[in-house]
C-alpha cells in the first residue's frame, strides 16, 4: 500500500494574507517540522535507517587573515614564543647512570646529557603491621596501636581518595570502579566500595556548607541555574549558585521561588523573620492590604517551616497565594537579616523563580528565543536576520560600555533597544518575542547602571554542566546520603578548580590532615581581600 501524498497548499497572493494566515501558516510549519521528529523516532524505534544528520564541511571556511588573502609569507605567520623547558620541575624519582658501551681511548669526560623519562607506578601498596602483644603480671594484655590516620580502618587514605577521586570527578560508575580495584589487586567489596563514597565524609560536607556564606559575603552578584536530579524514583532538581570565586550545588524536590530563596539561607538559622524588607517584598509581589495590614505589626522569627505554617494558622492567612507570598516574603528578610545585601545581583536566564534581589537577565537566552524560532517565508528570514543583527550589535555596544563606561551612551543604548524591541514585522511570532523583550528591558540593561555584571550566564550553565554529565552516566541518586554526597563533591571540586587547586591533592590534603591547602571559605575571602 503506498502512502498517501502530501497535500500541497494552494497559492495566494500579497492580498490574502492577514495576520491569522500568517498565524496558520507559521503554526502549520512547527506541525510539519514536529511530524519529522515523530517519522524518525518511529524509524528509530523499528530499527530502520535513519536520515543522517551530516553537519556542513567547516574546510572551505577561512579560518585565519591569511588565508582571506592568499598571503603564505613568513613574516605573516604568527611567531612562536621560547620553548619552555618540560622536565624543569619535575620530581625526579630515579637517577641512573649509563655509560658507553665501548669509550675510546683518551677520550675524556664531559659531564652528563640529562634524559628524563616520565613514567607512572600504577600498583597496589599493602602494608602489614605487626602489633607487638605483652602480658602483664595480673594476666591484662597490652599491644601496639595502629596510626590514628587509619581510624580502625583496613583501607588506606590514599587508597580512599583515589575511590572519591575516580567516582567524583572522572565520573566511573561504582561498577567499573570496583571492577578496576580487583583488577589492580585490592580486596574490596561492593559495599565497603559504597560506604567510601558516600559516608564518613563530615570533613567534605562541613566545608561545602560553608562555601555559600562566604561567596555571598564578599560577592556584587552571582550567577543562578537549575537542572533536572531525580532521587529515589522521583522527579527533584538541583540548584547553582556561584560566580568566579565559588560553586554551590543543592538538590531539592522543587524549584520555585521559596526552594530558591531556602538555598540561598542554608545553613543559617532563623531563616523566616519578618522586618521592613519583607513587607516591602509582600507590597511588590501585590499582597493584598487587608493582609499586610494584618501582619505588619507582628513581630516574628522562625527557623522551621512548622512554625511559620502555625503562625500563618494563627494570623487567618488561608489563601495559598497570601501563604505563598508571606512565605517569599519572611524568607527575603531572614536573607536580609543575615547580611545579604538587597543590592545583591541575581543573573540567571528567564525562570521566575531567580527574580529576586537585583535580578540581571542573560543576553544569550534571550537571543536564544528569536534564534529558535522557525520562518515561513523568506520575509520572515529577512525579518529575523534584521532583528538578530540590532540585537548583538546593541550587545557588542554592551560589552564595550562594560570596559569603558560612558554615562553619555546610556541613553542612546537605551532607546536602541527600545526601537529594537518595538519593531513590527510582518511575522507575528517575532513581534511577540520582541514584545516579550521589552518587557524585559530593566533586566537586561543592569549593565548601564552597574557595569560590573556580566551580559550572560555562561559560567553557570558551564558550571553545571559536569553535573548534568555525573547525572547522565551514574543515573539518579537513592539515598539521601549519595545526593548530599553529590551535591558536595560538585561543589568543593568546582570551588578547587577556580582557585587553580588540584582536586586530586584537595583530597588527599583533607584525607590525611596535611592542611597545606587553606579551607576554601577563607580561600574565597582572601581572594577578593588580595583583590
Amino acid at each position: 500500500m503506498m502512502d498517501t501524498p502530501k497535500p500541497e497548499l494552494p497559492a495566494f497572493s500579497d492580498k490574502d494574507r492577514t495576520p491569522l494566515v500568517d498565524a496558520l501558516m507559521e503554526l502549520l510549519a512547527w506541525q510539519q517540522k514536529q511530524i519529522d521528529k515523530l517519522q524518525q523516532e518511529i524509524l528509530k524505534l523499528k530499527g530502520e535507517t535513519l536520515k543522517p544528520d551530516i553537519k556542513p564541511s567547516k574546510m572551505d571556511n577561512a579560518t585565519s587573515e591569511n588565508e582571506d588573502t592568499g598571503n603564505d609569507s613568513d613574516s605573516s605567520k604568527p611567531k612562536k614564543g621560547p620553548k619552555r623547558s618540560k622536565t624543569a620541575t619535575l620530581k625526579i624519582d630515579a637517577t641512573i647512570i649509563i655509560e658507553p658501551d665501548k669509550i675510546p681511548e683518551g677520550a675524556i669526560a664531559k659531564g652528563y646529557r640529562d634524559v628524563v623519562i616520565q613514567d607512572i607506578k600504577f600498583e597496589t601498596f599493602n602494608t602489614c603491621y605487626r602489633l607487638a602483644q605483652y602480658q602483664t603480671v595480673d594476666g591484662s594484655y597490652v599491644s601496639g596501636q595502629l596510626p590514628d590516620m587509619y581510624g580502625g580502618c583496613h583501607f588506606g587514605k590514599n587508597l580512599i581518595g583515589f575511590i572519591l577521586y575516580q567516582y567524583h570527578h572522572q565520573h566511573v560508575t561504582q561498577p567499573l570502579l570496583l571492577k578496576q580495584l580487583h583488577d589492580l589487586g585490592v580486596d574490596i567489596s561492593s559495599g565497603r566500595l559504597s560506604q567510601f563514597i558516600t559516608d564518613g565524609l563530615d570533613v567534605f560536607h562541613d566545608e561545602k556548607d560553608q562555601l555559600l556564606q562566604a561567596g555571598l559575603s564578599v560577592s556584587q552578584y552571582v550567577h543562578a541555574d537549575d537542572t533536572g536530579a531525580r532521587h529515589n524514583g522521583k522527579n527533584g532538581y538541583c540548584t547553582h549558585i556561584g560566580n568566579e570565586l565559588f560553586a554551590w550545588f543543592g538538590s531539592t524536590e522543587s524549584k520555585n521561588r521559596i526552594n530558591f530563596l531556602g538555598c540561598l539561607g542554608q545553613g543559617k538559622a532563623a531563616n523566616y523573620v519578618l522586618n521592613a524588607g519583607a513587607l516591602e517584598y509582600m507590597a511588590r509581589q501585590k499582597l493584598p492590604p487587608a493582609v499586610l495590614t494584618r501582619i505588619e505589626d507582628s513581630a516574628m522569627t522562625h527557623s522551621d517551616s512548622a512554625a511559620l505554617e502555625a503562625w500563618l494558622d494563627g494570623h487567618g492567612i488561608k489563601a495559598p497565594r497570601h501563604r505563598k507570598i508571606i512565605t517569599e516574603g519572611v524568607l527575603m528578610g531572614g536573607l536580609l537579616a543575615q547580611g545579604i545585601p538587597i543590592t545583591l545581583a541575581i543573573i540567571s536566564d528567564d525562570a521566575g523563580q531567580f527574580n529576586v534581589f537585583d535580578h540581571a537577565l542573560c543576553w544569550i537566552h534571550a537571543e536564544r528565543i528569536i534564534n529558535r524560532l522557525i520562518p515561513l517565508n523568506d520575509d520572515h528570514v529577512k525579518a529575523v536576520d534584521v532583528v538578530r543583527e540590532q540585537l548583538w550589535s546593541i550587545y557588542r555596544d554592551l560589552k564595550a560600555y562594560k570596559l569603558n563606561p560612558d554615562p553619555g551612551q546610556v541613553e542612546m543604548l537605551k532607546t536602541r533597544f527600545q526601537a529594537m524591541c518595538s519593531t513590527k514585522t510582518s511575522y507575528a511570532t517575532l513581534n511577540q518575542a520582541l514584545k516579550r523583550m521589552g518587557k524585559n528591558q530593566h533586566e537586561l540593561l543592569r549593565v548601564l547602571d552597574r557595569p560590573e555584571l556580566p551580559l550572560h550566564n555562561n559560567l553557570s550553565e558551564n558550571d553545571i554542566r559536569d553535573y548534568v554529565k555525573k547525572r547522565k552516566i551514574s543515573g539518579s541518586t537513592r539515598s539521601d546520603a549519595g545526593r548530599r554526597c553529590r551535591d558536595t563533591f560538585a561543589s568543593l571540586k568546582k570551588t578547587c578548580l577556580k582557585h587553580g587547586i588540584s582536586f586530586w591533592r584537595y583530597l588527599k590534603d583533607r584525607l590525611l590532615e596535611e592542611n597545606t591547602i587553606p579551607p576554601l571559605p577563607d580561600l574565597i575571602r582572601a581572594t577578593v581581600t588580595c583583590g
